[in-house]
């Protein structure tokens, strides 16, 4: 019996993963929903949503004690206020490129976000590259200038997603501290400014919350809710199974993102577009089979160390 153990927890995790990174690829389909409120309104209700339901998950979860600590360590909370800016980037940019109808394009940010992050590392860590990974962001450079020439402007909205959510996922690892207690510092740190907008939008009348129905009502205050359950679903996962199947699961939401941009919403797919993604595509698979491949080679190595050790 104790042997299904892992077994199970492998398969549970799988599950979790793909709920997470699935749910991530339908926000296309979730935040329409809330027009006609607009990108910073959304933005704004998203954020003080997600506070109130992390802050929830904290007192449930025990992690208040957790949540003191990130507020009392100046390295930790330094580091977080950093995450909490770039993700408010994020969140903006990605729900205006999916109500501007550029879904297409938001999904580009995410399936070259790898690559981007590769070259923070390089750029900011003074990391060295392999061959392998050079190629790889070298085809994604060639995509991008293709991407361009396709567009007629540089896919702004597909770079801005692949550097904020970079950079919000190197502030995050520096820092190192649990995902509901570091999302809710993150969200502590962005609410009273996006307060004072709801606040300054409902005495003006331009809000939408108290203007369009329960129904929407309850929609904008379901963004944290929205924002919780895959983050929840993805800390579950990533305890259960291997990093590397984890990053694989990854291309899971750009291509969901993708398929709902081409096949949902209906958007334009000339030849260059195509083009274009064929080669992010091309260096997604570079860059994934290096990566696999390097993987493969260390464990080799270790196990060969603790042979030699033993010996």
């Amino acid at each position: 019996m104790e042997d299904d153990r892992p077994r199970d927890g492998h398969r549970d995790g799988l599950l979790l993963g793909v709920a997470a990174y699935g749910l991530w690829g339908a926000f296309p389909l979730f935040f329409p929903l809330l027009r006609p409120a607009g990108a910073l309104e959304i933005l704004a209700h998203r954020m003080v949503w997600s506070l109130v339901t992390m802050l929830l998950l904290v007192a449930l979860l025990g992690k208040i004690s957790a949540l003191r600590a990130i507020v009392v360590d100046p390295r930790t909370r330094s580091l977080l206020v950093v995450a909490a800016l770039t993700i408010t980037v994020n969140w903006a940019v990605f729900i205006y490129g999916v109500n501007a109808g550029r879904v297409v394009e938001t999904s580009l940010g995410y399936f070259v976000n790898p690559l981007v992050t590769v070259l923070i590392g390089v750029l900011l860590l003074r990391e060295r590259l392999r061959p392998g990974q050079w190629l790889a962001v070298g085809v994604g450079g060639v995509a991008v200038a293709v991407l361009t020439w396709d567009y007629g402007r540089p896919p702004w909205v597909a770079l801005a997603l692949a550097v904020s959510f970079g950079t919000y996922g190197l502030a995050k690892k520096r820092a190192d501290v649990g995902a509901v207690e570091s999302l809710a510092f993150e969200t502590a740190v962005v609410s009273p400014l996006a307060v004072g907008y709801l606040v300054w939008l409902g005495a003006t009348g331009a809000g939408t919350f108290t203007t369009e129905g329960v129904a929407h009502a309850l929609l904008l205050a379901s963004a944290g809710l929205v924002t919780a359950v895959p983050l929840i679903c993805f800390s579950a996962a990533a305890t259960r199974i291997p990093m590397v199947s984890l990053g694989l699961l990854q291309y899971l939401t750009p291509v969901l993102q993708f398929a709902v941009g081409v096949l949902v919403v209906g958007e334009d797919m000339p030849p260059g577009r195509w083009a274009g993604f064929a080669l992010v595509w091309l260096a997604l698979a570079v860059f994934t089979v290096e990566s696999l491949r390097h993987r493969r080679e260390v464990l080799a190595t270790r196990r060969a160390d603790v042979r030699d050790a033993t010996v």
